[in-house]
């Protein structure tokens, strides 16, 4: 009865490795197929497969499917419902909270159990798209609303990481919450949004997270300064930013503000990294591995005296890392009545995903190794120690079990140590905008791409004063 006990129980271990494999495969490839025909552009079938796909129809994935079909509904210009399910996911971002549920799932399993919370640039650009979609409903108040909302999301992020240089603030953000204030009329906060932005970028010496800051940018801060009579900030940034302000007419047709959503986001997979435990002449521990030193405390969850070396000669931990997705088109520009507007970076989703995971890199990497050494000392306590008396060892029936019990620990601990390779990976690689006057009436606007391929496109954008908004993609 003992030994059948035994088995039993590595059946149950085995059983449970077995869901874990399969529950804990990457992101990327359990949503295959919703990927893949959300590339090819059949946005009807992506919609199909995201409904029936079961890893996101599990409640620690809602958030992520709420984004995903929040975006798919946007490509289908479906804007209501697209903000339906952004609307929903916003609020799951604002109430996130770390269960105890969650606790003990990435305690004893890993991350990609618990709850999806979003990444920080992800909670930033739900208010682009929510703002689109109200202004494609024809609600500028509602936009309007949104845009605000982009300075108490800067509020929280700065809460969250102090005085950290990490990302807090987004600069595209800024951009945007300036642009709609304009559609409103409010020159003066859509100055102060586009000197934060302008601030922003001369913070890290006019480069963040991969974009330049874009000469139209430079364009809209000193234009909003001399509309408000900011005689001395109008100065102060010209100087700064090393140009001279022109005055420029308002063209009769209002402007379009256009986006260009290019390709698509990095795409996350597992990186195995080998760790060993080290102490120092200070009786200090450390785990050392890829070049890395992190440091150790045992006394976090063990016995420090029962702290064996040997028991944490070698760790293998799986770690998220951003492979970049290949693009078609690299640049491209509009054209209007013969005058050419490039299209400027205004936000660089593929560097931004890689820095910010560096950012957190050793955070992470400290959780997930004290996890893994606590169970390997747990392997180790339930292991019985080795004898010399070889016969009373194979008769013990007793230490029979707790071998056996050490090993599917083992095995359990092994198989169950997964990356956590969730991302929104429907959002763009770049997005990039351009602002182009037009004149009443209709107006043919030609936009060429150009990459491994050329493609033109055409928008008839009627003329009727103001600012209007299109974005356009290309996967």
């Amino acid at each position: 009865m003992q030994v059948k006990r035994e088995y039993t129980g590595l059946l149950v271990c085995f059983l449970a490795v077995a869901f874990i494999l399969h529950s804990c495969a990457s992101y990327n490839r359990q949503a295959a197929d919703y990927y893949s025909n959300l590339k090819e552009g059949n946005y009807e079938e992506a919609g199909k497969a995201l409904d029936n796909n079961k890893l996101l129809g599990k409640n620690r994935n809602q958030l992520l499917f709420l984004l995903e079909r929040g975006k798919i509904c946007h490509l289908l210009q479906q804007y209501d419902s697209s903000n339906n399910y952004f609307n929903d996911a916003d609020r799951m971002m604002e109430d996130a909270r770390t269960s105890a549920k969650d606790i003990v799932f990435g305690s004893l399993i890993n991350p990609m159990m618990q709850s999806y919370k979003g990444e920080d640039f992800e909670k930033y650009l739900i208010h682009y798209y929510k703002t689109l979609n109200y202004l494609q409903l024809g609600k500028p108040a509602e936009a309007l609303v949104e845009s605000r909302r982009i300075t108490l999301r800067t509020y929280t992020q700065e809460d969250k990481l102090g005085d950290k240089q990490r990302y807090s603030e987004d600069a595209f953000s800024y951009i945007l919450q300036g642009m709609i204030y304009e559609t409103d009329g409010d020159m003066n906060n859509a100055f102060i949004a586009y000197r934060n932005a302008v601030d922003l970028y001369l913070k890290h010496k006019g480069e963040y997270y991969g974009t330049v800051m874009p000469e139209q940018l430079k364009g809209d801060l000193l234009r909003t300064a001399s509309l408000n009579g900011f005689v001395d900030e109008l100065t102060r940034y010209e100087h700064l930013l090393d140009t001279v302000y022109s005055a420029v007419e308002p063209s009769a047709g209002g402007e379009l503000v256009l986006f260009w959503e290019n390709g698509s986001a990095p795409v996350k997979y597992q990186q195995d990294i080998h760790f060993s435990l080290i102490k120092n002449d200070e009786n200090r521990y450390f785990f050392s591995g890829n070049g890395m030193q992190v440091p150790f405390d045992p006394s976090a969850g063990y016995d420090q005296n029962q702290l064996k070396l040997e028991n944490l000669r070698s760790l293998r931990i799986a770690v998220p890392v951003y492979r970049s997705m290949p693009m078609i088109f690299t640049c491209a520009q509009a054209e209007l009545n013969g005058r050419q507007f490039p299209m400027e970076r205004a936000e660089d989703i593929n560097t931004l995903a890689i820095f910010t995971l560096r950012e957190r890199a050793v955070k992470e990497l400290s959780s997930t190794l004290t996890r893994l050494a606590i169970k390997k000392m747990t392997e180790a306590a339930v292991r019985p120690e080795k004898k010399d008396d070889k016969d009373d060892d194979k008769n013990d029936k007793g230490k029979k079990g707790r071998i056996a019990l050490a090993f599917g620990l083992q095995v359990f601990n092994f198989a169950s140590e997964k990356a956590d390779t969730r991302n929104w990976q429907s959002l763009p690689h770049t997005i990039y905008y351009t602002r182009i006057p037009l004149a009443k009436g209709q107006n043919e606007v030609e936009l060429r791409f150009d990459g491994d391929v050329s493609k033109t496109l055409r928008l008839s954008v009627p003329g009727k004063g103001g600012l209007q908004f299109r974005n356009i993609c290309t996967l």
